[in-house]
């Protein structure tokens, strides 16, 4: 076991799997396997890279996303981080994608220096807020989405239905489909209408005014 040398290690970090690369401090390929996304797979990783030798840093690709948990794992185990930007895309398409080429890039310019970002954090209360955040941007979109399509299907709906709610604001508009009962003619393009046009369910009406 090769336990007294040290080595850099880098980590091409997708959605499934992540392929990690190992070489020595003179620059040389020891190897590279890929891992699992998942906590056992972090910690099969970094028992993989110990076998070659003391570990002075992993770089890892995308700690703000694909990369966020194993660059968390590393830090708790007390290994250095460093965050690696991802190759130029334009040079993958012209020379290939290849993620164990791209580990042992990466790699390299851990080891020599030309990568030194810091790890994006993913823990404490500014993960919270940014989860939150993210959360309600998504609500909101989906929220303006559903009201678009509401108002384009008033606009070719028959008359009786058109007549009833164009023109009211949102908060009336979702208050008078929730209270609608639309009957089980689907064959009747106003049944019809109406029962596409109806609410899942009432929302609560302090939301509604929003």
């Amino acid at each position: 076991m090769a336990d007294q040398i040290a080595v850099v290690g880098n980590v091409d970090t997708h959605l499934d799997f992540h392929q990690a690369a190992v070489m020595d401090t003179i620059g040389r390929h020891l190897a590279t396997a890929s891992f699992p996304t998942t906590p056992d797979g972090g910690r099969r990783l970094l028992e993989w890279m110990r076998l070659h030798g003391d570990v002075l840093a992993v770089g890892v690709e995308g700690t703000g996303g694909y990369g966020s948990e194993l660059a968390r794992f590393l830090g708790v185990n007390e290994v250095s981080v460093v965050d690696v930007d991802r190759p130029d895309r334009k040079a993958r398409r012209v020379h290939g994608k290849s993620d164990p080429v791209d580990a042992y890039t990466a790699a390299t310019a851990v080891l020599f220096g030309r990568a030194h970002g810091r790890p994006k954090t993913r823990d404490g209360i500014v993960e919270a807020v940014r989860s939150l955040r993210m959360v309600r941007r998504s609500a909101v979109k989906s929220r303006t989405q559903t009201i678009n399509q509401i108002r384009t299907l008033i606009v070719s709906a028959p008359a009786e239905v058109r007549e009833r709610l164009r023109g009211l604001p949102t908060y009336q508009l979702i208050a008078q489909l929730a209270r609608s009962r639309p009957g089980a003619d689907l064959a009747n393009p106003t049944c019809a209408v109406r029962t596409l046009l109806r609410p899942a369910g009432p929302l609560p009406s302090s939301r509604l005014r929003k």
